[in-house]
């Protein structure tokens, strides 16, 4: 229980990470509490929750991915590298698709009669 508990506060120290060192995350965060709460006046059907729940968090999650990666390439090539800036860029570009395939969907959500 200790193992678990110290894995726990290190998973809770990464989030804390990115939510103070990214503000792309703390746009995600603020975009998905609106989408949480514009779900709640829609009346939302149980799979809608569901749907909306998981792409809140997979953004998050993709987000705080991308924070690991730009962390880990800076270690390794302080200095510039077109490498570094591919996987970057390309960590970025991830985010930014499933980002925008949550909006699609959100606004199929919402936006259903």
């Amino acid at each position: 229980m200790i193992r678990f508990l110290k894995a726990l506060r290190c998973a809770l120290e990464g989030i804390g990470y990115g939510v103070t060192t990214q503000r792309h995350l703390r746009f995600h965060l603020i975009a998905g509490s609106l989408a949480l709460i514009v779900g709640t006046f829609k009346g939302l059907a149980i799979v809608e929750w569901m749907v909306l729940v998981l792409l809140i968090a997979a953004v998050i999650a993709a987000e705080l991915f991308n924070t690991a990666l730009e962390a880990v390439v800076d270690l390794v090539a302080p200095e510039y590298h077109p490498l570094a800036k591919a996987a970057k860029d390309a960590a970025a570009g991830a985010v930014l698709t499933l980002a925008f395939a949550a909006l699609v969907i959100g606004g199929l959500l919402f936006c259903r009669s």
